[in-house]
């Protein structure tokens, strides 16, 4: 069943910079993601996609700016983070899976270290979810055993284990031999299915266009242009915009 996108902003940045010494990767980002909304992040390598994430999941402590979340602002200093990151799944380009455990007990962890849940509760939710992203064989498996989409997949259950109200997305197919891009997009896609608020930097052209409610181009720390996807890739209106997508384009990543 999908979700319909509410009016009411999820979570906001407002002004967000940061710097890491003098370079200037976030230059007042400001943006609202609706919840049941599905916004992409574009834009070349160094933009500032991966930190406009980290900074949304207070993984980065901002230089200056308001990030709010369900109308509270989660960057206020001192503010204990931690609950606030229970609420925010996020996703990496790697895996950081845990060698040692198993495939379940990768999941299930999370449950149990921070949400205190029972491990026979934890196991089963683990491997439901692991069911529903077409996991069940794997379940006693262990990383190494698995192919790369594979891990993805297990990772985004991790995230999912905790009932995340929004999802952050970091280029998750960017480390994935081409062919197995496709087994993690359609996890997406079941995600969108189901009404979850993503926040989704991605170099997937074509899958941006198909899955996103709207588009944001990054470019040197901004959002240079906004808009519904037939606006952005059907008639961009900045000049980086569109010579960023012919590049893309060119590159065979559209």
């Amino acid at each position: 069943m999908t979700s319909s996108i509410s009016s009411t902003p999820k979570l906001s940045l407002r002004n967000v910079r940061k710097s890491f010494g003098t370079n200037t990767v976030l230059d007042g980002i400001d943006l609202d993601v609706a919840e049941g909304e599905v916004i992409t992040l574009i834009g070349a390598s160094g933009s500032g996609k991966s930190t406009l994430l980290r900074c949304a999941n207070l993984l980065e402590p901002l230089d200056d700016g308001e990030i709010f979340f369900d109308g509270v602002d989660i960057a206020e200093p001192g503010l204990d983070p931690d609950p606030i990151r229970r609420r925010i799944g996020m996703v990496f380009q790697s895996f950081n899976l845990f060698p040692h455990m198993s495939v379940t007990k990768n999941v299930a962890i999370g449950p149990r270290k921070v949400l205190g849940t029972d491990k026979a509760t934890a196991t089963t939710a683990a491997v439901e979810m692991l069911t529903r992203l077409g996991l069940a064989d794997r379940a006693d498996a262990y990383p190494d055993q698995l192919s790369g989409g594979q891990q993805q997949r297990v990772a985004i259950a991790r995230s999912l284990a905790m009932n995340p109200e929004v999802m952050l997305l970091d280029e998750i197919t960017s480390a994935l031999d081409p062919e197995l891009v496709g087994e993690v997009l359609d996890v997406v896609r079941g995600l969108k299915a189901d009404g979850m608020t993503m926040l989704f930097a991605t170099h997937e052209m074509a899958f941006c266009r198909e899955i996103s409610d709207r588009v944001c181009f990054l470019h040197q720390g901004r959002i240079l242009e906004h808009g519904p996807p037939e606006q952005i890739f059907g008639n961009p209106q900045e000049t980086r915009t569109r010579e960023f997508l012919q590049r893309v384009t060119d590159a065979g990543r559209f």
